[in-house]
């Protein structure tokens, strides 16, 4: 059989005996994605990817044979429609614009479903890869600062905090300065009245 993804026959074998013991279990694909990775010494997302791109591959003899009499199967991928991407991503540039990280705007945008929020994440990630104009007309369409202007933003919103601070502490010190030199001479008033009394 041809190597899919680097497996040789015998470990695609062992793989789907693996991964239909464990679906029969009642285990969660991604639990077996981990227990297989840690077996093998794969990474995880590895594994996953071997997983559908075996069962894609059901048009192939070999596979068709590996997969026979397991009910292994893999849903069929729903691609983001424009409006759907443009969306996403527009809720996403809008939550980094207030400094927010992709990985919160996607967790966020994604109601905590890992799976949708790995799917955002993607989305967003293979734009900004290959289409970056796209986020930046999108960007534009928003009302959003470019990315650039948007770090100067922040930078400059950073300066004036430190600015008010800053100024804050020298009123702070200066105001603790003349207060200690007051209690100083009230200190050296009492030491004569003191030394007064005792005279």
């Amino acid at each position: 059989m041809n190597k899919i993804n680097g497996y040789t026959e015998e470990e695609a074998r062992s793989f789907v005996q693996y991964m239909y013991a464990g679906r029969r279990a009642g285990r969660t694909l991604s639990s077996l994605f981990a227990g297989y990775a840690a077996k093998s010494g794969r990474a995880k997302g590895s594994v996953r990817n071997y997983y559908y791109a075996l069962l894609r591959s059901t048009g192939n003899r070999d596979v068709k044979k590996l997969l026979r009499g397991t009910d292994l199967r893999a849903e069929p991928v729903k691609n983001f429609t424009d409006e759907e991407t443009d969306r996403i991503l527009k809720s996403i540039l809008t939550e980094k614009s207030k400094g927010i990280s992709v990985r919160r705007a996607v967790l966020n945008l994604a109601g905590g479903d890992d799976k949708l929020m790995l799917r955002y994440q993607n989305k967003y990630r293979n734009v900004l890869s290959k289409q970056p104009e796209r986020l930046e007309a999108l960007r534009r369409e928003c009302g959003l600062p470019a990315e650039d202007e948007g770090k100067k933003r922040i930078e400059r919103e950073i300066d004036g905090l430190y600015g008010r601070l800053a100024s804050s502490l020298r009123e702070e010190n200066a105001r603790l300065r003349e207060e200690t030199e007051r209690l100083r001479e009230e200190n050296a008033r009492l030491r004569v009245q003191v030394k007064n009394l005792q005279s």
